[in-house]
């Protein structure tokens, strides 16, 4: 069995901030910190230099997309509507360490952001992601579309409903609230949203992605 690669991650808001070299002791910084603010990277050098720059700097950086798909099928797809709000969620483990934020597509301005939540999933986080993407754009009275990279997610707004089969216990109680209060918002309000999933294959990873892969 390959070993995998040593990762060493920095914390910018947390119990305790610094750079430290295995999951456990970065999780014990994060656990139950509402905003804390964290990322993994390849070397120690990497990442102590982040440690003196901004958590902003450094969030949702992932690669460019070097995409496989045909200039015709790239032409078919076009670009994407930048008069929008993109969502995503991060979760470290399934379940695991949970959040999620939204951001302005086109600048990566972060309009929303919660977490990090105890034992939750990446769909959780999505659908929530989703939820407050909606909720947001019908307070403002706003036009603009809400970009998702998540098929189940889409699935269960459009049922009204959080499929999960995550048990509930104490440590995700906080989470379980906010499902409640989602599902809740969807069963008592209307919207005119038009929610569309991003072409990850032609367009690259979404722009409210947490840049962990």
């Amino acid at each position: 069995m390959a070993k995998s690669k040593q990762k060493y991650y920095t914390v910018w808001k947390g119990h305790r901030t610094g750079v430290f070299e295995s999951w456990e002791d970065c999780k014990a910084q994060i656990a139950n910190f509402e905003g804390a603010q964290y990322k993994s990277f390849l070397t120690f050098q990497l990442a102590k230099t982040a440690l003196k720059g901004d958590y902003k700097d450094y969030v949702g950086k992932s690669k460019k997309l070097s995409s496989n798909l045909s200039e015709s099928r790239l032409k078919l797809i076009g670009q994407p509507n930048y008069n929008s709000i993109s969502v995503d969620a991060a979760s470290s483990g399934n379940p695991g360490i949970m959040e999620y934020r939204g951001v302005d597509t086109h600048t990566k301005k972060q309009l929303f952001h919660k977490g990090p939540f105890q034992q939750g999933t990446n769909n959780i986080g999505e659908f929530l992601a989703l939820v407050h993407g909606l909720a947001l754009l019908r307070q403002k009275n706003s036009k603009r579309i809400l970009y998702t990279d998540s098929r189940t997610a889409m699935s269960w707004v459009k049922k009204k409903h959080c499929n999960t089969k995550l048990t509930r216990n104490p440590a995700n109680a906080a989470m379980f609230v906010l499902v409640d209060r989602a599902v809740l918002w969807l069963n008592t309000n209307s919207y005119s949203t038009v929610i569309v999933k991003w072409e990850t294959k032609a367009w690259g990873e979404i722009p409210a992605d947490f840049g962990r892969k």
